[in-house]
């Protein structure tokens, strides 16, 4: 099923056992850009960016993960599930090659999902996310709260497990990294962000096509600094 809101196409695609929400954008001819969100995020948050796209004669596909969105709420929930799903949708659209761009918890997907289907990606775009920690920290991180500490529109119920998948150190996904075959394009926020330059340096320096840009404006670049970051990816994208 797919509205048109304007230039913004939304939708819904069965994708294995799941429903995927997504919002399409642009002339559907060339390579699609798939764009996955951060925890917490839609599909929406990428809106600006593929208007930009489209204004470049691209064609943008944003998604909702599961727990967000459009997209089915099934109470189970890991970044491999996330893998799966995008690799259902990219089978049931008929997507054999595709641009990927992920933000945080997208771009641990998109990392992981480059490596485990190499062929299937021809550029990536990480903004702002890392493998964890090659080692645990001194101190454990807390646990999020079991229940929402207020109203929000996603399902909570994943917020502890991707939360574990993005902190517990995990060799194989840094070993992973090395079969990415996609030119790829590292975005840091410099200082204001959480996640340590250093960090992101370390992923680029495994991926064996791959180079780094930094916008200091934090975690959300694409949110806060739209035209600097549709600059740097449009530009690696072509």
């Amino acid at each position: 099923m797919t509205i048109d809101l304007g230039r913004v196409r939304a939708g819904t695609e069965p994708a294995g056992d799941l429903t995927i929400g997504f919002r399409e954008t642009g002339t559907p001819s060339g390579t699609p850009v798939v764009l996955l969100h951060g925890l917490g995020s839609k599909a929406a948050t990428w809106d600006l960016f593929a208007a930009e796209l489209a204004e470049d004669s691209g064609w943008a596909i944003a998604l909702d993960a599961r727990g967000h969105g459009a997209s089915s709420w099934p109470g189970e929930y890991s970044l491999d599930l996330m893998v799966g799903d995008l690799l259902a949708f990219l089978d049931r659209r008929g997507f054999d090659r595709v641009d990927l761009v992920g933000h945080s918890m997208g771009g641990g997907v998109a990392q992981l999902f480059a490596g485990s289907h190499p062929r299937r990606v021809r550029r990536l775009v990480i903004e702002e996310a890392a493998p964890p920690a090659r080692t645990p920290p001194a101190e454990p991180a807390s646990e999020p709260p079991a229940e929402a500490p207020g109203p929000v529109d996603f399902d909570w119920r994943l917020v502890r497990p991707v939360y574990r998948g993005l902190r517990t150190p995990d060799p194989d996904w840094w070993a992973l990294l090395a079969s990415i075959a996609a030119p790829t394009l590292l975005v840091a926020g410099g200082p204001a962000s959480h996640l340590s330059r250093e960090r992101i340096q370390e992923t680029a320096a495994a991926i064996p096509d791959a180079r780094m840009v930094e916008i200091e404006v934090g975690h959300h670049v694409h949110r806060e600094a739209p035209a600097a970051f549709a600059e740097a990816v449009l530009d690696f994208l072509r």
